[in-house]
């Protein structure tokens, strides 16, 4: 596991060392902060039916800069190590192929939960600006988290086997948020459509992340998306780790 942690300490530095990890940072920052005062002028002054805790879970910017940020963050975790040709050295080092391949995957996880992080200090800074409570419960705290974490999971490895695929980081890109896009919205149009049949509505509200985070924001926590997103997290994974070994031997 020593091999792991290495690989690990390695692609979360790789963030760091790059620009681009602090436009990132300060695009989200400048972005959520301003959902943060929206929340705040829409509340302030008269009751609502919702608390402010769903409405920022539910709310179009959250959805944007959680769904923008992701393309971004994986989108050179493979394509750079083959245009560069860093593959190499890093596959005759004394590490296993999962290993590189989980690494990754949980390097960009950590740096995505870097990026929610300071999310959780805005409920209070919410309360102390307009005397309300943000959230209804702690179980609405804790679940609203829970779900970020699994749909970030499974983004995550979306983007992860887009990366591996190609050597262009911006192709790699655009592939992941178009397959993002067209996840989260297929689900969304489906469950909405009218002459759409029930068991077809049935299985996209199964997979519609919106839905999920409706629940989850108002503390109703259903196992059913828990083992959704670790299933297709799993998934996603194992295809990328076929995909890298095959790639790997071209180079």
């Amino acid at each position: 596991m020593r091999s792991f942690f290495v690989l690990l300490d390695r692609e979360l530095k790789s963030y760091f060392y790059s620009p681009l990890a602090y436009i990132i940072l300060t695009f989200f920052l400048i972005l959520t902060g301003y959902l943060l005062g929206t929340t705040v002028e829409f509340f302030q002054g008269q009751p609502r039916q919702y608390l402010p805790f769903e409405f920022f879970f539910n709310n179009l910017l959250f959805w944007i800069a959680f769904l923008l940020t992701i393309p971004i963050i994986t989108m050179r975790l493979y394509s750079e190590e083959f245009k560069l040709g860093t593959i190499e050295p890093l596959m005759t080092a004394p590490v296993r192929d999962w290993q590189v391949v989980a690494a990754k995957f949980f390097g960009a996880l950590l740096f995505f939960l870097i990026l929610w992080a300071p999310t959780a200090t805005y409920f209070g800074i919410f309360q102390s600006i307009t005397g309300q409570a943000a959230t209804g419960s702690a179980g609405a705290f804790a679940g609203s988290y829970l779900i970020l974490l699994l749909m970030g999971m499974f983004y995550i490895s979306i983007g992860c086997l887009a990366s591996v695929l190609t050597q262009n980081q911006i192709i790699a890109a655009i592939v992941s948020l178009v397959t993002i896009l067209l996840f989260f919205f297929i689900g969304i149009v489906a469950t909405v459509k009218p002459n759409v049949s029930q068991n077809l509505r049935d299985l996209m509200a199964y997979t519609t992340s919106v839905l999920h985070m409706q629940d989850y924001s108002r503390g109703v926590l259903d196992t059913r998306p828990m083992v959704f997103y670790t299933s297709m997290t799993l998934l996603l994974q194992f295809i990328t780790y076929q995909v890298f070994q095959y790639r790997k031997w071209q180079f």
